[in-house]
């Protein structure tokens, strides 16, 4: 039986990443992945010819200096084809029928929207103070209300909401979202935001290469169902398909409650305990739309509109479309967009009773249902591409249940753990566990997205290899 340095658990992008910079070092690693494919909330799919994504669509604070960029040039994803949303506006935001525009560069988000709200020009540059040195205040911003810091620093309503009109990708709780979280999921796309001209995989795909080349394994279809612990530490994993596998230490990218179910023994009741009770956050439902040639041009930024104007309330109308995010695919050649997909935030509990059905197999309402929505996401971004019904020939469409088919992730979340204010220590993880050579990853620890999932990557290598090590592969 071969016996590993790491074995990692679930091959998403926080597994993947992990994989590389240990390869890197020279340890011998072990990917298993329960799924046919590895990439998890990154991987695509392929329809109709076209490769589809499912959860990444941009990224910010990848030019040269900023947080993400010696990250991802160590990892060799920065020869990638990425290309920069328009500085002048990455983001736009549709509110009452006004479209705001979010530019990049501190300098020029606060005079865009200043522009627009000149009476709160000293708040707008207070606010991009905080955000250009969020880092410094980390413990303060964990144990800080987002709402209650918008809703303080500016007195115009309407510019609270522009404000979070981009955070889709942030599940806006009036009670329980930390600043902290808000302010990272802010920042790094008004610093720069780029797309990748292609699909998601193509950064699986440079992972895994760079993974096997170190000598590395990565094995799908081999979903892990229990972690063996003697004498204290996890000495092997035991697959599904009856193998098992030997290593020294073990990480797990897993959500941190299904990483509790595969240890029998050996995690203190107060851990367990600690993980098990916490919530999750919303799921995300999207619409992927193959479009009719030259019907749409390209357009270099995201889209999002709301139905009504407060944006930190409009996920509360369970049963309806709120808001959506519009995001258009880099067309391979020539002007005229190919794909289009629209997202929105989605309750668990819509969906919650179909739960033990199974991918292609749902009754016919959830089928209706599904369909009702996609058609309501689509009415909505008919405000910003009027037409955009009869502008696409084939749709498919994703929902939390997807999520769990594909990804494993509990209650169909985007995001993992719901983080809160209240109690930042209990919903903000460490890598570490109570086994000391178990190691979580993951977006549920600290902040999710690509960076978020990618920084904790880091961290989670820094306790086998070292903080100093990691900091001189990044010359920081």
């Amino acid at each position: 039986m071969d016996y590993y340095d790491v074995i990692i658990i679930g091959g998403g992008m926080g597994g993947l990443v992990c994989g590389t910079i240990l390869s890197q070092a020279g340890k011998s690693v072990l990917v298993l992945e329960q799924g046919a494919q590895a990439g998890g909330c990154i991987q695509s799919y392929r329809r109709g010819g076209l490769m589809y994504d499912t959860g990444f669509h941009y990224v910010g604070a990848l030019g040269e200096g900023q947080l993400l960029y010696p990250l991802f040039d160590y990892l060799g994803l920065m020869s990638l084809p990425w290309h920069q949303l328009d500085a002048e506006g990455f983001d736009h935001v549709m509110i009452g029928g006004r479209n705001f525009i979010f530019a990049s560069g501190y300098d020029a988000f606060v005079k865009t929207l200043a522009d627009e709200f000149p009476h709160e020009r000293m708040a707008l540059q207070k606010y991009a103070d905080m955000l250009s040195t969020r880092n410094t205040d980390a413990i303060q911003q964990m144990q800080t209300s987002a709402y209650q810091y918008l809703t303080t620093l500016f007195h115009d309503s309407l510019l609270v909401n522009v404000l979070s009109g981009r955070s889709i990708g942030v599940e806006l709780r009036r009670n329980t979202l930390p600043l902290f979280t808000f302010a990272h999921c802010q920042a790094p796309f008004i610093e720069s935001s780029w797309r990748l001209r292609g699909d998601g995989s193509m950064i699986v795909r440079r992972l895994m290469g760079t993974i096997t080349k170190n000598g590395g394994k990565i094995l799908c279809s081999a979903g892990v169902e229990k972690l063996d612990v003697r004498d204290g530490k996890v000495v092997a994993a035991q697959c599904r398909n009856g193998e098992t596998f030997e290593g020294r230490t073990f990480i797990s990218s897993l959500h941190p409650a299904l990483t509790c179910d595969l240890v029998k023994t050996g995690l203190k009741d107060s851990f367990r305990h600690r993980i098990v009770t916490q919530k999750n956050t919303q799921g995300m439902f999207t619409v992927s739309l193959h479009m009719k040639p030259q019907r749409v041009p390209y357009f270099n930024y995201n889209q999002y509109i709301y139905r009504k104007p407060n944006v930190w309330t409009y996920t509360e109308d369970v049963g309806s479309v709120g808001g959506v995010m519009v995001s258009c695919r880099v067309p391979q050649k020539g002007t005229w967009t190919e794909q289009i997909d629209l997202l929105t935030p989605v309750r668990w509990t819509m969906w919650e009773e179909w739960k033990d059905s199974s991918a292609r197999r749902r009754p016919m309402f959830y089928e209706h249902l599904k369909h009702r929505f996609a058609d309501e996401c689509i009415q909505l971004a008919e405000r910003f591409i009027p037409g955009l019904s009869d502008k696409y020939d084939r749709r498919y469409i994703s929902t939390p249940l997807t999520w769990c088919d594909y990804v494993a992730t509990p209650d169909g979340s985007a995001y993992g753990i719901r983080k809160d204010y209240h109690q930042p220590l209990m919903t903000i993880l460490s890598p570490r566990t109570s086994i000391p050579n178990l190691l979580l990853t993951g977006q549920s620890l600290v902040v999710h997205g690509l960076q978020g999932v990618t920084q904790t990557a880091f961290n989670t290598c820094s306790e086998i290899l070292g903080k100093d090590y990691i900091q001189q592969i990044l010359k920081i």
